[in-house]
């Protein structure tokens, strides 16, 4: 696809614009759209929206992480064509998509700005608000504390206007052409969680039925392993590990925590692959008055608590720490049971431990240390452990390897995605010829 600029242009006299088409006019957003400020009174609308990564998304209302009903009652009512912005906390986050057009009517929180197009095409209006959103235009227009927004700080916000069927060929042109990105994207996303998947599957097999597949079998009595070698052995964690978990002490103690000392670890440690280093400290004082746990290597980390991902998720810690409650410790005894394949086997088992916790009645859902020290695992000779260990190095490098190309493949679209959008609202590139290729002459 090759698209030529305007034979004409001017200058906007915008800095963050430069030079647009000679014949393009520029007004103040409240030309161009108002505010859309309707109350949900009376809970007339249930239909529970959400602003999440540049989209306006469906939540289930029952699933309101606390909100009473009633609640929803200080939502605002939006519909189709409404463009929302959250312009709030400015200061704090500059990373994410802050822009989307409403597809269906429903309810979103009265922190967010929504704008209903008056004299413009509302997909061009949101197609241009998101190439300014993509621009950071935003981010130094706010005042404030929380670095946020209203309808009155941004009315004045210049928004450029091409004739009507330029805007609607604009419009064709970007639903086309994103579109088409969009499907690459997805696919490449759907690529990403097949090598995830698969490196699951490398893990489970190879600490549950070893690296010979001629190796005679048996009949483990464990649902989570089902059959494993005949020569291999299985154990409950408790006697091949020490176990615990750990605290916080209280904020509101200043003798409790310092900038240096010893370091201190919570949940979103087992998001890496190894804990190398700490950004929060506690004192002497702290350690010896709330029952914190002075943990060394070889041990892994797992995460016990919450509804989110991190709940059985595990990670190998590389240095002298402690951790908060929402982190057990097991340190094996390295004799009969490797560090590195004591994380491969808690990695195979995540789902396993998940469901467990769950079944237990908690309605927080937590893994307890009880419910490791019980937890049977595979159990083969060391020098076996270290084979099995080895090979899933060298496999699971491999995936990652491939899942960081397509990584990088999704991060190039997603790029080539704005600066399209960014081109054509902004006049750097000519539209109005253009065809989509099924139905080019």
């Amino acid at each position: 696809m090759s698209l030529r600029p305007y034979a004409e242009y001017k200058d906007s006299g915008i800095s963050w614009l430069g030079e647009i088409p000679e014949h393009w006019e520029i007004h103040p957003l409240l030309a161009m759209a108002i505010e859309r400020s309707e109350p949900n009174s009376g809970m007339c609308e249930r239909n529970l929206l959400s602003l999440s990564y540049g989209r306006i998304i469906r939540k289930d209302i029952e699933a309101n992480d606390g909100l009473l009903p009633e609640s929803f009652e200080t939502y605002q009512i939006i519909y189709p064509g409404d463009v929302i912005l959250r312009l709030t906390d400015l200061q704090n986050d500059k990373r994410s998509l802050r822009s989307a057009m409403a597809l269906e009517k429903g309810i979103i929180t009265s922190a967010y700005l929504a704008l209903q197009p008056i004299s413009a095409n509302s997909k061009y209006i949101s197609y241009l608000l998101r190439a300014y959103d993509l621009q950071k235009v935003f981010y130094s227009m706010g005042g404030g504390l929380r670095q946020s927004m209203k309808f009155s700080d941004l009315k004045r916000l210049p928004i450029l206007s091409p004739f009507e069927e330029e805007e609607n060929a604009i419009v064709a042109f970007l639903y086309h052409e994103t579109a088409k990105i969009d499907t690459l994207i997805a696919e490449q996303e759907k690529l990403i969680a097949l090598l995830a998947e698969k490196r699951q599957a490398v893990i489970s097999h190879a600490v549950t039925k070893g690296l010979n597949p001629d190796a005679p079998m048996k009949d483990s009595g464990i649902p989570w392993l089902g059959e494993v070698p005949a020569h291999w052995k299985t154990s409950p964690l408790r006697y091949l590990a020490k176990i615990g978990n750990g605290s916080t002490p209280s904020r509101d103690n200043p003798d409790y925590w310092a900038e240096e000392g010893f370091p201190w670890l919570n949940s979103s440690v087992v998001n890496q692959e190894e804990v190398t280093e700490s950004d929060q400290f506690v004192t002497d004082l702290a350690l010896n008055e709330c029952h914190l746990p002075v943990i060394s290597p070889p041990t892994v980390l797992i995460g016990i608590t919450g509804q989110g991902k991190t709940r059985g998720m595990a990670t190998k810690l590389g240095f002298k720490a402690t951790i908060n409650q929402h982190l057990a410790y097991i340190s094996p005894n390295i004799d009969i049971l490797s560090e590195d394949f004591l994380l491969r086997v808690l990695e195979s088992a995540y789902e396993n431990l998940r469901t467990e916790s769950d079944s237990v009645g908690s309605t927080k859902g937590a893994i307890t240390c009880d419910q490791i020290s019980r937890f049977q695992i595979p159990l083969p000779s060391l020098e076996e452990q270290d084979r099995i260990v080895t090979h899933l190095n060298e496999a699971i490098q491999k995936l990652e390897a491939l899942s960081h190309d397509v990584g990088v493949a999704i991060t190039l679209l997603k790029e080539r995605r704005s600066a399209l959008i960014s081109s054509a609202v902004t006049g750097k590139i000519d539209v109005r010829n253009w065809q989509p290729e099924a139905s080019a002459a």
